[in-house]
């Protein structure tokens, strides 16, 4: 287990768990100076029957919180993120097919991207889901094949990276860039604050 991160103020933080194996989750926690350990939650991300997509990423957030069994003092960290479509949840294309598919479903419109985060100290849980509009440019079809080469879409809920190339395909966005990266870092920084835990 990684050592507290020690604040300004003199404060300690308890030790903390990444319950996630996502690098952008853990680029954002690194830039707010805390150290922590990476341990990627085991769950079934299964979409259920008439589930909608904010419902679905804050479950999703508070199994994946649940899954991760540790001390009664550490503070665990769980996110989950989904591209919403009208309602249809986009999550991660499996080829480049499907990348280009949810591209085309993305191309020249508003969509949302919803994050569920919980965090847990014990037997004690907060949860919140936030939720950022996205404007996306058209996207033709040459576009969509170079974005499609760079490799970039096939991890990503939704098929694109707002902090990477693709960034050129956003027109605007209302409200957190770091919930559409896969962490809301305000939201993490309150629940904690509502758990008894001051994060720097």
């Amino acid at each position: 287990m990684a050592e507290p991160a020690g604040t300004a103020a003199g404060h300690v933080s308890p030790p903390i768990v990444l319950a996630s194996g996502s690098p952008r989750r853990r680029e954002l926690l690194e830039q707010l100076g805390l150290r922590f350990e990476v341990r990627p939650a085991d769950i079934d991300e299964s979409v259920r029957d008439g589930e909608p997509p904010v419902e679905y990423v804050a479950r999703l957030s508070r199994e994946k919180a649940a899954a991760v069994a540790v001390s009664d003092v550490t503070l665990v960290i769980a996110a989950d993120t989904t591209v919403d479509v009208d309602g249809q949840i986009l999550g991660k294309p499996a080829d480049a097919i499907e990348a280009r598919s949810m591209l085309a479903a993305v191309s020249g419109r508003r969509h949302h991207v919803h994050t569920g985060v919980t965090l847990r100290v014990g037997h004690e849980c907060r949860t919140a889901v936030v939720s950022t509009a996205v404007d996306v440019v058209p996207i033709d079809e040459a576009t969509a094949a170079w974005y499609v080469a760079t490799g970039e879409p096939f991890d990503k809920a939704g098929g694109y990276a707002i902090q990477g190339a693709g960034g050129a395909l956003i027109a605007g966005v209302e409200g957190s860039v770091s919930n559409v990266i896969g962490l809301p870092l305000t939201t993490v920084i309150a629940l904690a604050r509502d758990l008894g835990v001051a994060l720097p």
